[in-house]
């Protein structure tokens, strides 16, 4: 069964649109793993400084090997400037294509 993430985070004020630079620049990678259905980023149209991120991975051990690549590759530094202290929001969904 597919894995649907939906992460909402929070930039620094100001900082939303360059937030979702460095957003868009890992989702190009992102979408380059094994099991990546979809992995795209949107800035709020209410609040600029609010983005948030869909994945769809194919299956848990898709989703299971991306955090294993995420959690080894290098901190982005530029990220930790732009990004808010605020907690990041993350829903886990089983995926069940209805359409």
């Amino acid at each position: 069964m597919s894995v649907r993430l939906v992460i909402s985070m929070a930039a620094k004020p100001g900082k939303g649109s360059e937030m979702l630079v460095e957003m868009e620049k890992r989702c190009i990678e992102v979408r380059k793993e094994p099991g990546c259905l979809q992995f795209e980023v949107f800035q709020s149209g209410n609040d600029p400084d609010r983005l948030c991120l869909l994945e769809l991975w194919q299956d848990q051990t898709a989703l299971d090997v991306h955090a294993g690549v995420n959690s080894a590759a290098p901190p982005n530094p530029r990220m930790a400037e732009l990004r808010s202290d605020g907690p990041t929001e993350r829903e886990d969904y089983e995926y069940n294509r209805t359409r």
